[in-house]
């Protein structure tokens, strides 16, 4: 995602509507990045800090009650799906408080980005690096799904928990190292100049690692799980779906349908206008990031709609956190009984 995210420490005199000699709606652009005397104005407010501080409340608890039940099932089943869910809930944690958190709202809301340069292109190649550590795990579970549909006997073969463990471990290091080069990513709010060659490399090496790619892989190995679906319930009466393959579909569809404003944005910033000097792409920009984000705390609402056993093992993981609490209270009530 970058630091380059969220706009949310502006001037109090750009919250203001644009003018008529701003870069407002009368606005035409003239070539590829239009000459405006003026930074475009903020005009999502506080809307944004609002939106990352719920979606932080809510995101967080309920990541770590999904990372809970998941670990209880990958114990308890030992599938290879249940663990690549686990390190998707984790790089999820680490999106939400690397990027929501420390990106979003200390750094952009509360202390202004007022930090050394270097201190925030660290924080970029962490940011980098959880989110293609997210897309790619998904990446994994499609591969891992199409593995167990389209050769099943292969996937039994070849299907450990060590092996999967190397699989997760792979990945992670993988995107810890494709995290590196966006040291020097731009933040795209203060860009006012056309960007250089190195700019449009890594904004297309983002848009190719975090979206076009992974995309491409979803669309095929879906459409080979669909197929094979198909052809079984033209053999069977009653055709059943895995639990696992409805959540696969879902997971893949909502990342989709979710970082596409982003990547559409950031082409256009690239190509047409400047965040630094448009308002109208300072604005899609902020929803686009807002909608991209979202895609770390959704995966637990799938879950619990698709199966019912991640539901009866969540209700379980929160009746074992209450029992000690309440036996606590019995024993200081019988205690005091006695007294």
């Amino acid at each position: 995602m970058g630091l380059e995210g969220q706009e949310t420490a502006r001037q109090p005199q750009e919250t203001l509507p644009p003018t008529a000699n701003g870069s407002g709606p009368s606005q035409e652009f003239e070539g590829r990045w239009p000459e405006i005397p003026e930074m475009s104005p903020c005009v999502a407010g506080v809307i944004p800090v609002i939106y990352y501080s719920v979606l932080l409340g809510l995101g967080l608890p309920v990541n770590l009650l999904t990372t809970a039940a998941l670990t209880r099932l990958a114990a308890r089943t030992r599938k290879p799906s249940y663990y690549y869910l686990l390190a998707l809930t984790a790089s999820d944690i680490v999106t939400q408080v690397v990027i929501v958190f420390a990106g979003f709202l200390l750094q952009g809301a509360v202390l202004a980005r007022q930090v050394p340069p270097a201190v925030a292109r660290t924080a970029n190649i962490l940011e980098f690096a959880a989110n293609h550590a997210s897309v790619w795990m998904a990446i994994l579970l499609t591969v891992d799904r199409y593995s167990a549909l389209c050769r099943p006997l292969q996937h039994r073969a070849a299907s450990s928990p060590g092996r999967t463990r190397r699989a997760i471990a792979a990945v992670f290091s993988a995107a810890l190292l494709m995290g590196l080069p966006f040291y020097w990513w731009l933040d795209v709010w203060r860009d006012a100049d056309p960007p250089s060659t190195l700019d449009e490399v890594l904004k297309w090496a983002h848009c190719l690692t975090i979206y076009f790619i992974p995309c491409a892989v979803f669309l095929v190995t879906n459409l080979a799980i669909i197929h094979q679906l198909r052809r079984r319930g033209q053999s069977s009466p009653q055709p059943r779906v895995a639990k696992s393959t409805a959540i696969l579909l879902g997971i893949t569809t909502l990342f989709a349908l979710l970082w596409a404003p982003r990547i559409f944005v950031m082409l256009y910033h690239l190509y047409v206008a400047p965040v630094h000097r448009d308002w109208r792409v300072h604005l899609a920009l902020d929803v686009a990031n807002m909608a991209a984000m979202l895609n770390t705390a959704v995966n637990f609402g799938l879950y619990c709609f698709v199966s019912k056993t991640f539901r009866a093992t969540v209700w379980q993981v929160i009746h074992d956190a209450r029992l000690p609490c309440t036996l606590g209270s019995c024993q200081r009530a019988w205690q005091q009984s006695l007294c």
